[in-house]
């Protein structure tokens, strides 16, 4: 029987909570972290229901920003999955509130990581550090791991995807000065759907949930490289485990989706909802974000095709991802029992 224990930072979200029942059902040990306390009960619930093993589940109540903390959870741990970082539904109004709590609470794990002589820290990054900040020719582009987002190019990312950037590159710096011995590996995934277990759901999950919950009036000509939050949650665990992932990033995609192959999935396996069908021209998509908030942080994708190389993971963990068809039907068939639809 697995006896490691593992700090899983921000366990209440859509990734922490399926990463926390891989972990579970693995045998491991885990202390999850959230920022209130007041939420553990419910989220243990939630684990519960899948997983045998919710005695060796704890809870610890933490900030990103107090580096205290981190160094009192960590000297009890042999490994860190840190998957906590700010992920807002709209624009927000400053920047740096999404910067300084990502990198702060990084740079705050792996100094205390180093410290306490652990073996390794995965970290959650995005595909969003890999394929954004670049100009119009380059775009419509395969990227893979040795590519970064130019968080200079302003006009061609997120407040959001330079946070993830900004946060895994200063990840890097670290790790290229620490003599601890301590080991990095980074997970940049695509966006996350798959089975929502609870109706504080990931914001990729809005993909799915807005195309069937009679909001949306048309389909936004665009797409991303997509992935279930299981082979998320796989990915981490495998990253966690292999001596060869070691120093290494990982894009974590089951591949390119537009919201019209989305939108016709949906539409053939759920014929009594109201799926759009008509593609709104860009220039409307720009006009409606004034009304849905929610659509701003995807206008940079209007247009363009940014597709990513899977191989590494695949060749080197042997991951081998859900298809991208099930995480959508899966996404829908949860959210229709939490009455999110």
């Amino acid at each position: 029987m697995n006896n490691k224990k593992v700090l899983l930072t921000g366990i209440t979200g859509f990734l922490g909570s399926h990463t926390a029942i891989q972990l579970l059902n693995k045998g491991y040990e885990v202390i999850g972290t959230l920022r209130n306390m007041a939420r553990a009960k419910e989220i243990k619930d939630i684990i519960a229901k899948n997983t045998s093993n919710i005695d060796k589940l704890h809870f610890a109540e933490a900030n990103l920003l107090d580096k205290n903390i981190w160094h009192d959870l960590i000297s009890e741990v042999q490994d860190v999955i840190h998957i906590a970082s700010p992920f807002p539904r709209e624009l927000p109004k400053n920047e740096n509130d999404l910067i300084i709590p990502a990198k702060s609470g990084t740079l705050h794990i792996l100094k205390a990581a180093s410290m306490h002589g652990l073996r390794r820290v995965v970290l959650t990054s995005s595909s969003g550090a890999i394929i954004y900040g670049k100009d119009k020719s380059n775009r419509k582009s395969i990227f893979d791991e040795n590519n970064w987002t130019d968080v200079s190019n302003k006009l061609d990312s997120t407040p959001y995807f330079r946070s993830k950037t900004i946060a895994e590159q200063a990840a890097w710096d670290f790790i290229k000065t620490d003599a601890s011995g301590l080991e990095l590996t980074t997970v940049c995934p695509g966006a996350i759907l798959g089975p929502i277990l609870e109706k504080d759901f990931g914001t990729s999950a809005n993909i799915v949930i807005k195309a069937m919950d009679g909001s949306s009036p048309a389909i936004p000509k665009i797409g991303f490289d997509m992935v279930d939050v299981r082979s998320v949650a796989d990915l981490h665990i495998r990253a966690l485990e292999a001596p060869e992932a070691a120093g290494e990033r990982f894009v974590c995609s089951a591949g390119y989706v537009t919201f019209k192959e989305v939108a016709d999935i949906l539409r053939e396996n759920y014929p009594n909802k109201k799926v759009p069908k008509f593609i709104l021209p860009d220039f409307a998509v720009r006009l409606f974000s004034n009304i849905d908030k929610t659509i701003k942080p995807i206008l940079i994708d209007l247009g363009t095709e940014r597709k990513v190389n899977n191989n590494k993971a695949i060749k080197l963990l042997d991951w081998k991802p859900i298809p991208v068809k099930d995480a959508i039907l899966a996404c829908a068939e949860s959210a229709i029992k939490l009455s999110l639809v």
